[in-house]
């Protein structure tokens, strides 16, 4: 009796042991494949330098989650002017730039700091003001316009912070032989097109911008309209780019040709030449096919 009371304790030892080992097995499985899942769903982040009128207009809150539903990457996007987002790239704190002063972005790539750049789409530049149009600019080519403006004295508002919008009016002046810093209106915000914009309509002055942030923010900008566009020398192209990975050794070159690759995609560019129709009438943006 003691005999067989000894063996049927030893029988549910073994059993409760090998018990054990299983769910042990188990639940080091799970572990490794929740681990497992979890390297394959983690996003690496890929930061975006881009000019101000992207981020304003609102065509990147309908592409980057898009870009980033289909990729491994969580964007950040850094919305600054131009002049600064090439900066960024040069210094390779940037991966990917997406901007619009094609001399400016020649400059970089010349240096060897961006690869790969491509051109996207293209809206153009437009000159806004109030609507009783005091210097009498409605109609005119650019350049006669810019001259209207400071032979009048009327208040002209300028982003002053080095974006392709700033660069674009320098050059217009320039072409001219103007220096606008010669009328006491003039005025520089340091700040990006949207808020430059509200600026601009509530002193009632005069303002060179992108077709697309005017549209955008057409409705809060009551008594202000568009009294130059069409002209040739208003073109405004947009390119993106990688920062080189051969020159800054930190960059997420992955991440960045992927974005590259994306905003070149037949999908993508359907996309941009629908933007804004539904809600403005026209696009905010043209692609070059």
């Amino acid at each position: 009796m003691k005999k067989r009371s000894f063996i049927t304790i030893i029988l549910l030892l073994v059993l409760t042991l090998m018990t054990a080992c299983s769910n042990s097995k188990t639940s080091h499985a799970e572990d490794e494949d929740s681990a497992h899942s979890s390297v394959r769903g983690k996003k690496t982040d890929l930061i975006l330098a881009t000019t101000t009128s992207t981020q304003d207009s609102g065509l990147l809150d309908v592409l980057i989650p898009v870009f980033e539903k289909g990729s491994d990457y969580n964007v950040k996007t850094v919305a600054v002017g131009t002049g600064q987002a090439l900066d960024l790239g040069s210094r390779g704190e940037a991966d990917v730039l997406l901007v619009h002063a094609p001399a400016a972005e020649e400059k970089i790539v010349k240096s060897g700091d961006a690869i790969n750049r491509q051109k996207v789409m293209y809206n153009d530049f437009i000159v806004a003001g109030p609507a009783e149009d005091p210097a009498g600019i409605k109609g005119s080519k650019a350049g006669e316009a810019f001259t209207s403006i400071l032979d009048s004295g009327a208040v002209f508002v300028s982003r002053g912070d080095d974006s392709g919008t700033h660069k674009k009016e320098l050059e217009l002046w320039k072409g001219e032989n103007l220096n606008p810093k010669q009328n006491k209106a003039y005025l520089e915000t340091g700040q990006g097109m949207g808020s430059s914009l509200q600026i601009a309509a509530e002193k009632k002055g005069y303002i060179l911008t992108d077709r697309a942030t005017y549209l955008a923010q057409r409705d809060s900008l009551a008594g202000y309209e568009i009294l130059v566009d069409g002209d040739e020398s208003l073109l405004n192209i947009y390119h993106v780019m990688q920062v080189n990975p051969g020159k800054h050794e930190k960059v997420n070159k992955d991440g960045a040709k992927a974005f590259v690759d994306f905003m070149l995609k037949k999908e993508t560019k359907e996309t941009i030449s629908q933007f804004g129709k539904d809600e403005y009438g026209e696009p905010l943006f043209f692609l070059f096919e």
